[in-house]
């Protein structure tokens, strides 16, 4: 990896706080990595852009591994991440750009956010888990297979652990928020809810979670709450990044999963990506495709 950079990209956050939780995760890794080359930008809300990022990396590189520090797949790594790598590639000819994949919704974040929800029901002062809700709260996308993995993610908690209630929520674009689901957990009988965000730094949708449930605790008196935070800063996140870093590395190919895809390229076109789409309803229509 002597002449290898690797390009951390973040989504980006209003906030400042959460990009500084970027690059001091950043600082950590190049501590528990020194002998490899670690540069960071965003994709917006930033000073340092996409652009901007993948020339520094460049600089002096014979390779860049550009690794998307991100949860979700969604428009951002689908299609403003791989058309921002082609660009790259044309101002340095010399240069092979590599993707590795992002973070993604697997067994490696189940297992923090297993770890996450045991500590919750600690804090509960281990309740039974029959009588115990558990709510993933995700940010929302405008991408349904996005959706779609953090669902994943309810149903294999479920599965693992005996809790009788494991349900989905969001924090915006899509439904059901957070406020729907807790009124069905309590009506369905259960006497604490823990609420595991899955986020990897704070920000200011963490800024509303607590809000929100500072007014719950109030509407629900007589249910314990539990709420966790932001993990980005857990030992699994370093080992999955090094594990998606080192096979990136390794692979000749290089391809995120829509580079070079003719429907990115299609979506593209027509500018059908819109990331400050709000969902106003059930009417409205997506153009998505299914990978492999």
């Amino acid at each position: 990896m002597n002449d290898t950079t690797v390009l951390l990209v973040g989504h980006g956050s209003r906030n400042p706080a959460g990009n500084a939780e970027i690059e001091r995760f950043a600082a950590q890794w190049r501590a528990r990595r020194p002998g490899w080359r670690i540069e960071v930008c965003f994709i917006e809300y930033a000073e340092v852009l996409l652009d901007a990022g993948l020339d520094r990396a460049a600089h002096n590189a014979r390779r860049v591994i550009t690794l998307p520090f991100i949860l979700n797949a969604a428009g951002h790594v689908k299609m403003e991440l791989p058309a921002a790598i082609e660009r790259a590639r044309q101002r340095h000819r010399g240069v092979h750009f590599a993707c590795a994949r992002h973070l993604g919704m697997g067994r490696e974040i189940l297992g923090v956010l297993q770890a996450q929800l045991d500590r919750l029901m600690a804090e509960l002062h281990h309740p039974d888990p029959r009588t115990t809700g558990v709510i993933l709260l995700g940010r929302g996308s405008s991408d349904a297979g996005a959706n779609g993995e953090l669902a994943k993610l309810a149903r294999w908690l479920f599965e693992d652990s005996d809790h009788d209630l494991v349900d989905l929520a969001f924090t915006s674009i899509t439904w059901p928020r957070l406020e729907s689901v807790v009124q069905r957990q309590v009506r369905l009988g259960m006497s604490q809810i823990a609420i595991v965000p899955v986020y990897l730094f704070s920000g200011v949708l963490m800024d509303r979670i607590n809000a929100q449930l500072a007014r719950l605790r109030q509407q629900y008196p007589e249910i314990a709450f539990a709420l966790g935070g932001a993990f980005g800063f857990d030992a699994g996140v370093f080992e999955l990044v090094d594990a998606r870093a080192l096979g990136a590395g390794a692979s000749e190919g290089g391809l995120l999963e829509c580079d070079g895809c003719k429907y990115r390229l299609a979506a593209e076109a027509e500018h059908l990506h819109d990331h400050s789409h709000t969902h106003t309803g059930h009417g409205h229509d997506h153009h998505h495709h299914a990978h492999a």
